[in-house]
């Protein structure tokens, strides 16, 4: 272990693409959706642009700071521009009929393995972008794990990577920022992390480049296997 992170005592999880595998679980249910409407477009590219706009959302949110609207609202605003993007005509009620999808969401296959070996040394925390109703219904009925601590950024009213997520979870756990390593497969959120003065692990899953920053991941890896191996003795 790097010895930079020998004094860490939690990890915070991201959820949303670090835990749960959303391209995986949600692409089906749009390829059926787009089906149902004519459409000819390409369940994975759908998803990917609404991925993208979803971010888009949650920084806008986090920018016009006129209320915190919640990740299901803005992942339902994203869906509904990316549905006109496509021509795909849909009315309200299908749309939010449709966002009943989320509460399917499944983890990545070796995530439970991966915690279990964690789970001696360090707290295992969610930090997620979700609601608090939605993140207990993910942590219990589909995660199946028994967490820590279950912390939503509602506690401060922004979407990551705001720096008050990160400080408001170390001061919930009564730890020191720096105690606290950020896990997330999202490089935005673990430069967020790192800017604040958590440690970080980059859950590189997409095989995607890091963001280009100065605040750099402590640990790289490219899933929970990989990662239990770089944190334990």
């Amino acid at each position: 272990m790097k010895p930079d992170l020998e004094n860490c005592k939690a990890l915070t999880f991201d959820l949303f693409g670090t835990v749960l595998d959303l391209g995986g679980s949600l692409t089906p249910y749009i390829g059926e959706f787009l089906t149902a409407k004519g459409s000819g477009a390409d369940p994975a590219e759908f998803w990917t642009q609404w991925r993208y706009r979803q971010r888009i959302e949650q920084y806008q949110d986090n920018i016009v700071d006129l209320g915190h609207s919640g990740y299901l609202e803005v992942a339902r605003r994203a869906f509904a521009y990316v549905l006109q993007l496509n021509n795909v005509e849909a009315s309200r009620d299908e749309i939010v009929d449709f966002m009943i999808a989320w509460q399917s969401l499944s983890p990545f296959p070796e995530v439970s393995v991966g915690l279990e070996r964690l789970k001696p040394r360090y707290k295992l925390v969610a930090l997620s972008n979700g609601e608090p109703a939605f993140l207990a219904h993910l942590a219990k009925n589909r995660i199946k794990w028994d967490f820590d601590a279950v912390i939503s950024v509602q506690v401060v009213g922004a979407f990551k990577p705001h720096p008050g997520v990160y400080r408001r979870a170390a001061h919930i756990l009564g730890l020191e920022i720096g105690e606290c390593l950020m896990v997330s497969a999202n490089s935005f959120d673990v430069m967020g992390a790192r800017a604040c003065g958590m440690r970080g692990a980059f859950v590189n899953r997409y095989g995607l480049p890091y963001e280009d920053s100065p605040h750099v991941p402590d640990v790289t890896v490219t899933d929970f296997t990989e990662l239990a191996d770089a944190l334990q003795d």
